[in-house]
């Protein structure tokens, strides 16, 4: 699909910032919002991404927004052909630019660092959305700047 035929009436960020605070996990929160532009419906989307949230099922690896935008810029590139690795290059360049723009306003791109913590998660036992927890986890923060990221790639006029 063409990125340039991508057109939003507007702005979808705190769309994605509500679906985080309405439950989802960070992945979710941002694949879903812009899932729609590639022809995917949302519980598709949801299905797709519920591994990811908590930096892949809470290992605390790469944040889950992060996925999110890699699997979305995928998506804009197009189906290609496994054996023509300049088009597999365009996407791994188009997502690493996505990525360093992500940790360049955020100091990491990896959860636990984002997040202060050590390691690994011992459990995968998702913690319970209270006001407490929005109150200590900066992730709508990172939600928010994951969907500008790749709502402005997805929608500028011309690609380089």
């Amino acid at each position: 699909m063409s990125t340039e035929s991508l057109i939003l009436k507007e702005s979808r960020i705190e769309q994605a910032v509500d679906a985080f605070l309405n439950g989802c996990n960070c992945a979710q929160a941002v694949f879903s919002t812009y899932a729609d532009l590639f022809g995917i419906d949302r519980q598709t989307a949801m299905n797709l991404t519920n591994s990811m949230g908590g930096g892949i099922s809470r290992l605390r690896e790469v944040c889950g927004t992060v996925s999110a935008m890699a699997l979305l810029a995928g998506l804009a590139e197009g189906d290609v052909d496994p054996g023509d690795l300049k088009a597999r290059e365009k996407v791994y360049q188009r997502t690493r630019s996505l990525a360093a723009e992500f940790e360049r306003e955020n100091g990491s791109l990896v959860c636990r660092e984002l997040l202060g913590i050590l390691g690994r998660e011992k459990s995968a036992r998702p913690s319970e959305r209270t006001p407490e927890y929005y109150k200590r986890r900066p992730c709508a923060k990172f939600v928010a700047c994951a969907a500008r990221l790749i709502e402005e790639d997805l929608t500028k006029e011309e690609r380089a």
